[in-house]
């Protein structure tokens, strides 16, 4: 729209120069006519019935301009609010405003509407379709028998047929299985369903780019990242050497594999992504978003974010806390070497002479985050692991033996299971020995609930995080506690 202040142009002299000079001509033309014209024997009817006849012209044109000045253009006037228009419920704009309800990715009423007051519920459904047209004006039609509006849309394009994946709000007494019954009615084949929640109503082009912000700060984020972009699905990071030193034969071409619920993509670091998704197969639209994730990680290289914080223990010993990477593999070993087998072994439930190659796997961010622990003069006295598990997370620490007792274990296990709520985890475990008392009072400290697994010696604890726990800032704090 432009402002009245925009359209006035400025007013000049020049302006009124050329009118006062028309004005003068026109009065010497008319004097000029007049005098010619009243020469003659007819003259004074002449002018008299020139000046009647130009007064009717000017009398018609300002009545004509009144009438018809504010018609609106044809074709593009709307009904007039009180007046007869277009009835709403008739099929043609029923259809029409539901395609582009659609098309845009708005339901709002146009699929239905639903009562302000009425309880809704949101879910994510998924169809297949013929690539053909009408085809989604079939489906939003049957949403719209159910009162059902479309929030967010998406379009797949198969070989043959198109994948649509909706966000919906629907009433709440409205059922899965009736919802998937008018879908299938209206056309559409291997529907998949399930309840969405409010984080879903982020468009996906803002979700992709915090997703691809999120894996450019931190490459332990890449799986994470993965399975968000994905959905509910199942990540594993195959090394290409395990931690014994063999070759495990994990490759995959540079453009990666899609086969229908699996998809393998080259690790940037080595080895191969493999992420899994029963009963749904990956889109080719899903395995290029997840490709150009990768690739993006693979041209950053190795980082992790260098933030550290500084503690300050009970006998007035100051830590430093903060991501630790491959990078850190000889400080790593070097406590090691002054860690007891007793330790050691509480902490990798193995023989102690493999201790040192595990480091390599559990350093890299592919497989997790990391943790440690450094003392004023820079050597590393204690480490603790976040390991992304498929779709499970496990806890691990390691505190050598002069530092033990001094609440170490304590505030690495509550930023590891502050970093856990954080990357959307529903439970943390911590796989330890019924000795280690130590490991056990840590895990009862977070005031979480847990549940014990005991066999053959080997405890496994289990936290199910909650909203406060997942909540919780990993800021530093005045005097770490045990």
């Amino acid at each position: 729209m432009t402002s009245t202040k925009s359209t006035r142009r400025p007013h000049h002299w020049r302006r009124d120069l050329i009118e006062l000079a028309a004005l003068f001509t026109a009065v010497a033309v008319a004097d000029a006519i007049a005098n010619l014209i009243g020469h003659q024997p007819d003259g004074p009817f002449l002018l008299m019935a020139s000046a009647v006849a130009l007064v009717a012209t000017a009398a018609f044109h300002t009545w004509w301009a009144r009438r018809h000045s504010h018609a609106p253009p044809p074709d593009t006037a709307g009904p007039v609010p009180g007046g007869a228009g277009t009835p709403a419920g008739t099929p043609a704009e029923t259809s029409a405003g539901t395609t582009a309800a659609a098309a845009s990715g708005d339901g709002g009423s146009r699929t239905g509407g639903m009562d302000g007051a009425e309880e809704t519920v949101l879910w994510r459904l998924r169809t297949t379709v013929h690539d053909a047209p009408g085809s989604l004006a079939a489906l939003c039609l049957a949403l719209s028998g159910l009162r059902v509006d479309i929030l967010t849309l998406q379009t797949h394009p198969l070989a043959h047929g198109t994948v649509d994946e909706f966000l919906l709000r629907a009433p709440a007494p409205l059922q899965a299985q009736e919802l998937s019954r008018e879908i299938a009615a209206a056309g559409g084949t291997s529907t998949w369903i399930e309840r969405a929640d409010a984080h879903d109503l982020v468009d996906t082009p803002t979700r992709v780019l915090s997703l691809a912000t999120r894996t450019a700060l931190d490459a332990a984020e890449l799986p994470l990242a993965l399975r968000q972009l994905l959905g509910r699905c199942t990540i594993h990071s195959l090394p290409a050497v395990s931690v014994t030193g063999r070759e495990t034969g994990q490759s995959a071409p540079v453009e990666g594999v899609l086969e229908e619920t699996v998809m393998r993509l080259r690790d940037p670091s080595g080895g191969v992504i493999s992420v899994e998704r029963p009963h749904l197969p990956f889109t080719p639209t899903e395995f290029a978003r997840a490709r150009a994730l990768v690739e993006l990680d693979a041209r950053l290289g190795p980082r992790v974010p260098r933030g550290k914080d500084v503690l300050t223990l009970p006998e007035g010993d100051e830590i430093t806390v903060r991501r630790a990477d491959r990078g850190d593999l000889a400080a790593a070993r070097a406590m090691h070497d002054r860690c007891s087998p007793d330790t050691l072994g509480l902490r990798y439930h193995g023989p102690v002479k493999d201790a040192d190659r595990y480091l390599d796997h559990l350093l890299s961010p592919r497989f997790g985050r990391t943790l440690a622990v450094r003392t004023a003069s820079g050597r590393v006295v204690a480490l603790g692991h976040l390991l992304w598990d498929g779709d499970e997370t496990e806890v691990a620490l390691l505190v050598e033996d002069e530092w033990q007792r001094r609440g170490i274990g304590s505030e690495l296990l509550a930023r590891l299971v502050a970093m856990a709520g954080e990357a959307g985890c529903d439970s943390v475990y911590a796989v330890t020995q019924s000795r280690n008392t130590g490991m056990v009072a840590a895990m009862r400290a977070l005031g979480l609930p847990l549940d014990y697994q005991i066999e053959e010696g080997t405890l496994v604890i289990t936290a199910r995080l909650t909203p406060r726990a997942a909540a919780r800032p990993a800021a530093p704090t005045e005097e770490a506690r045990r």
